[in-house]
Order: C-alpha cells, then structure tokens, then sequence
C-alpha cells in the first residue's frame, strides 16, 4: 500500500494549468510534492524515465536531456509561455482536455460534454482536425505526445505494465485520453537514446507567441539514416506519419514525402488550409533536421 493508494476521491491535478480554466470540475486532488514523480532518471542502458510532474520547463532546458532526445526538449521549448512552462507538466500535457469551443462553451452540447454530436462538423470548424478518426472533430492538443510517439515512448501508470504512449489514446469521441478517473500517470520512459540524432520541431500558428499550434510537427533521423516523423494539430490523436517515413526509406524526394502526410486528410468546409499547412510543415521539419550543421 502506498501513499497513491490512498488518495481521496476527485479530480487529479498537476500544475493546473488547463484544469482550472475549464468550467465544471472539482473537486480537486493535488499530485504535487508526491514522491518519484517528478525529475530524470537515466538508467544503465542509456534510457531515461521522466517523472509525470516533471515540468516542461525542467525538461526544455536539461542539456543531457537535449543530447540524447533533441526532438523531445525542443518540442518542449516551444510550447506556450515560459510562466506556462514552469509550471505546466509533462503527465498534464499528455493527459490535457482538448481547447475546442463547443466543448468549453456550456451553452453547447458535444460528444465530449454528455451530448451525442459533433456540433462543429456543420458549425465553426476553422481549427478543427483535418484527419477525420473520431466523431469527435477537436484536435488532441499534446505537442510533447507527439514528440514521444516519434521516441516510441511508453507511459508508466500506477497499477499497470509500461505499455506504447499512442495507447494512451483512441477514437472515443467522449474522451480525451483512455485513463479510467483516479488513474495516475506515473512517468514516461524512453529507449536508448541514438547517438548522434539530429532533430527539429515546428509549429505553424497564427500569431508569433503564446499560441496554439495550427499544425506541428517533429522529425528526428538517426546516424544510419532511419527518420520517424509526428504531427499534431490534426487529428483526434497526436500521430505518427508512416507513409512519410517509408517514402523516405524508398529513396524519395522529402517534398514527395512530406505531401504523403495529406493522403489521409479530410477536410471541413473551413478548415482545407490545413492540409496545405500539414505537408507544408513536415517538409519544414525533415529539412531543418537534415541541414549541414
């Protein structure tokens, strides 16, 4: 029996950030000052495991970090605001609701309020997904999801086997992430890290600062030339981009490559500008992470 054991009945949270601008919740069980949750640890074999309440501005600026896994602290230097960043977590970045406007509005109804629709399928979709996998039409907003699935990253939850972070979520319109409520997220751990891989990250936004990503993307390639890419910004899910990478394998060009990213696009009335931004983005990527340094 541990100290997780024994929480009292609520709504966990971390920093907070997202937890307390949304209407409704509470009440809350705080996870700060838990022990083992927070910070680094490297392992004999090179790997490291990252507490959940590590903050991601621990994780931007931890230079052994950067040396073994750039695509993953670059992703996290970029997010939001440095004040976010302080106090924001990794566990609460991976387990965040999603900032669509139906959902926050409680004078609508949706999928993911109790309701049976997706009111922006036929209402204002200019940000919504472009990559149709889930009734539900709101983008999963985790940058540093995406950034791990490139790692093939495992989550660590309290009670369960490691299992593969993609797991963590699904099409289920009515859920953001897969936890049962109560469940904890304990850490994310990472493989050994490739040598020498160069990495780069990116966002297409609408402003300069201190706004949500259209699209992003990260790319990283190894030494022996293997390259994984992850998009977010488009989709139910954050997701990991196969086609590209196979394109790459085969020997093509990066521009035919990253247009493979809109085979599975399907866009709304007001959203098609995505998939111009999409492939747009991924080429942005492969090139910086592949340019003479």
């Amino acid at each position: 029996m541990t100290l997780l054991d024994n929480l009292p009945p609520g709504e966990l949270r971390a920093g907070g950030t997202d937890l307390m601008s949304r209407p409704g919740t509470g009440p809350y069980v705080d996870l700060v000052g838990l022990p083992d949750l927070s910070g680094v640890t490297w392992q004999p074999d090179g790997s490291a495991r990252i507490g959940a309440l590590t903050t991601i501005a621990e994780l931007a600026r931890d230079e052994r970090l950067h040396a073994a896994y750039p695509a993953l602290t670059l992703t996290a230097g970029a997010l939001a605001t440095p004040q976010i960043r302080a106090v924001a977590t990794i566990g609460g970045n991976l387990l965040q609701r999603n900032r669509c406007w139906y959902f926050r509005n409680p004078a609508f109804s949706c999928h993911q309020n109790g309701g049976d629709s997706c009111p922006a399928r036929a209402g204002l979709n200019l940000y919504s997904a472009v990559i149709d996998t889930s009734p539900c039409l709101a983008p999963h907003p985790s940058s540093m999801a995406m950034a791990l699935l490139a790692y093939d990253a495992e989550v660590e939850v309290h009670g369960r086997p490691a299992f593969p972070v993609g797991e963590l979520y699904g099409s289920d319109p009515t859920r953001d992430h897969l936890l049962d409520p109560g469940e904890i997220l304990l850490a994310v751990h990472l493989p050994p890290p490739a040598a020498g891989e160069r990495a780069a990250y990116y966002r297409a936004t609408s402003r300069s600062e201190a706004e949500w990503p259209l699209v992003e993307a990260v790319a990283r390639v190894t030494p022996d030339g293997a390259t994984a890419v992850s998009v977010g910004g488009v989709a139910r899910v954050p997701l990991r981009l196969p086609e590209v990478e196979q394109a790459l394998a085969a020997g093509e060009s990066m521009e035919v490559a990253a247009g493979r990213a809109a085979t599975r696009c399907a866009p709304t009335a007001a959203n098609g500008y995505k998939v111009t931004l999409l492939t747009a983005t991924v080429l942005e990527v492969l090139e910086q992470a592949t340019a003479p340094s």
